[in-house]
């Protein structure tokens, strides 16, 4: 009777266990890099908007496509503004950071708006260059683990 009122957390392992072997699961995130543009402290100001395979089946290449503009028309608006704001008073990172954020609002908000629906999350991620030792933004699309529904809370 002593056991009757105890409280195990067997449950709460298994499923920490099953949210791991789920990540563990993923693909790899896709990555999209900059053309190779103009870069500012490693924001280059244009994606390729070409469609990767690895997202065949998950989202239509036309979405992608609009979101990858909306990156990029972002980029265009700001990137000219900041680089003769730069000239005039030498703050560069202060005006990076001012795009890099805008961007990363824009990506939450698709992410908000349709990818989360899909199981993908886009983010803006700092990586080695393949090429050089510097570090370039890119865009990471990472998958997100389906949600079990079958299974009870």
């Amino acid at each position: 009777m002593a056991d009757f009122d105890e409280i195990y957390e067997e449950e709460e392992d298994e499923e920490r266990a099953l949210e791991e072997q789920l990540l563990k699961y993923s693909p790899d995130p896709v990555v999209v890099r900059g053309s190779g543009h103009v870069t500012v402290f490693g924001l280059s100001n244009k994606f390729e908007s070409e469609f990767p395979s690895s997202l065949t089946g998950k989202v239509a290449p036309e979405e992608f496509k609009a979101s990858i503009n909306r990156v990029n028309s972002c980029l265009k608006k700001n990137l000219p503004v900041n680089q003769v704001l730069e000239n005039y008073f030498f703050e560069k990172p202060f005006f990076q950071t001012i795009t890099r954020r805008s961007i990363e609002k824009l990506l939450e908000w698709e992410n908000n708006r349709l990818y989360h629906k899909l199981c993908l999350h886009w983010r803006l991620s700092k990586r080695k260059c393949e090429t050089n030792n510097m570090m370039e933004y890119v865009i990471l699309i990472e998958f997100l683990p389906k949600t079990p529904i079958f299974r009870p809370d």
